[in-house]
């Protein structure tokens, strides 16, 4: 049997704990299995990077960016096979050039393409524990690239579609999936089991617990996730295709405060010209979430979208160096908004989860300025201030308190 384990920073964030997390893959070792272990940097150290690098240069290149995040991983990668070694396991480390992992040449938000699986599974044949930098790949240039925030989920999903693993655990510092963040409900309840799809809509909308990338490929390649505490031995969250329990009309609540809002104000009215506005972002690997656009009126509308808050500037940048091709007549920028959304697959066959979402938010005061919908979600985007007391109102209202 062979296991991929992927552990957050949190979780190899110091000696005690990098002991801890190696002695929990020699449990596995022990039975018999071969095992894969994908680590994030150590506690906040890519953080501590972040601030490393706008001390030198407050706009730094991307493509240098990510040639200093990779420090992170391949820090944590050698300290745990350390640890491995030291504890009478054999085990070796791996960066993404060693093992190799291609990616697309977007640095900061690239995309995996193949791993090469011959070094891995050499190393396992010989009896090792082998323990893979998370988050980082390598492009045709033989540049690093890294795979956004979170991405070292998605390293481990990738590795075990990769390699036809038995078994993809995802270990965290919360104890599986729960029906909102537990740190702003706290009456949040774990759940046994969730679909890829709700799972996808929730880490898109800002439940941290997976990567969404990490849960797109899980579901492209049929692997199955659990999701469990890397300090304890409770049982986590499944994340399949398919639930075994009744669907509850609501899965979960999700809050996103890393939104910023832009209304491209006084386009012309005319085919092809949201096409023009989304391709300029598209270009420079902007993504674009929720979307709204008036209807025409004396020959110009309007369309407003959110987007990661970290693309502000540069989104901000491309459309104004783009205005004489667009021929709009301002643009706004928001940026004190937050996306509130809820998913659950039980909302297809109910009529009326919109209503009683729109209702729970009229009561307690709090205005909605966007509104977007698929058939397992509704967003709404909402003032950042009225974030956790909205998140709390709906929660408590589809009846998902412990």
């Amino acid at each position: 049997m062979l296991v991929v384990k992927k552990f957050g920073g949190t979780s190899v964030a110091n000696k005690e704990r990098i002991f801890n997390v190696a002695r929990r893959c020699i449990e596995d070792y022990k039975k018999g299995n071969d095992v894969v272990v994908v680590l994030s940097a150590m506690g906040k150290y890519t953080d501590e990077l972040i601030e490393m690098a706008q001390d030198i240069a407050p706009r730094p290149p991307k493509r240098e960016m990510d040639m200093l995040f990779t420090i992170g991983e391949q820090m944590s990668v050698a300290l745990m096979a350390m640890a491995l070694n030291s504890l009478g396991v054999p085990a070796i480390s791996l960066n993404a050039f060693q093992v190799t992992m291609h990616t697309t040449s977007a640095y900061g938000n690239a995309r995996l393409k193949r791993i090469d699986t011959d070094r891995l599974n050499r190393e396992l044949e010989d009896g090792k524990i082998v323990v893979v930098t998370g988050f980082q790949g390598i492009n045709k240039y033989d540049d690093y690239t890294t795979l956004g925030r979170g991405g070292s989920d998605t390293t481990a999903v990738a590795l075990a579609a990769a390699l036809r693993a038995d078994a993809c655990e995802i270990y965290t510092d919360v104890d599986g999936v729960y029906t909102a963040d537990p740190r702003l409900v706290p009456t949040a309840k774990k759940l046994k089991e969730i679909t890829y799809e709700e799972m996808l809509d929730l880490s898109t909308l800002g439940a941290g617990v997976l990567h969404n990338r990490s849960v797109e490929m899980a579901k492209k390649y049929g692997v199955t996730l659990v999701v469990r505490s890397s300090m304890n031995e409770v049982e986590g969250t499944v994340v399949k295709e398919d639930v075994e329990v009744e669907r509850m009309l609501v899965s979960g609540v999700a809050l996103d405060k890393k939104a910023d809002r832009i209304a491209v104000i006084g386009l012309k009215d005319e085919p092809g010209i949201a096409f023009k506005v989304f391709d300029c972002l598209a270009k420079k690997n902007i993504n674009v979430d929720v979307i709204l656009q008036s209807i025409g009126r004396e020959g110009t509308k309007d369309i407003s979208f959110t987007i990661d808050d970290g693309d502000i500037e540069e989104a901000m940048a491309v459309l104004k160096a783009n205005k004489a091709r667009l021929s709009f007549q301002r643009l706004e920028c928001e940026t004190k908004i937050a996306k509130l959304s809820i998913v659950g697959a039980g909302m297809m066959s109910n009529p009326g989860v919109a209503a009683k979402m729109f209702e729970t938010l009229y009561n307690a005061n709090i205005n909605i300025n966007m509104i977007s919908t698929s058939e397992i979600r509704i967003t709404v985007l909402i003032q950042e201030s009225d974030g956790e007391r909205a998140i709390q109102a709906v929660h408590d209202a589809f009846g998902l308190a412990e």
